[in-house]
């Protein structure tokens, strides 16, 4: 059998046909690695904006704690307040900076497309 001038042979059409199916298969195997990834990095966007609400909301409270100081209270009990208010910012600062790692975490973890 010829093709444009060139002999066809049975070893040359399963060479073709191989090559046919690796290229399919790597195509396949893309753009599966792209839904992960896709998958991966809406979750690691998820648990960041989860973080930003948990930061959020702790400066919400520490600002709360902050306003029951006034000038007539005793000065322990604005310093106790105040440091109240640093707590709260601390500890939420501390749980929302986790949960940006356990984001990254996610993200590295995701396998990359080889060519």
């Amino acid at each position: 059998m010829r093709f444009n001038g060139m002999k066809i042979t049975p070893t040359s059409l399963i060479r073709i046909t191989l090559c046919s199916v690796a290229t399919a298969s790597a195509l396949a195997l893309s753009g599966c690695d792209s839904k992960r990834e896709d998958a991966a990095e809406n979750k690691a966007d998820a648990i960041e904006n989860q973080a930003d609400v948990v930061r959020d909301s702790g400066e919400k409270k520490a600002d709360a704690i902050e306003d029951q100081k006034a000038v007539a209270k005793p000065a322990t009990t604005n310093n106790a307040l105040e440091n109240s208010a640093d707590a709260v910012r601390t500890g939420t600062e501390q749980k929302a900076d986790a949960m940006e790692n356990k984001a990254d975490a996610v993200r590295d973890m995701t396998p990359t497309a080889t060519p």
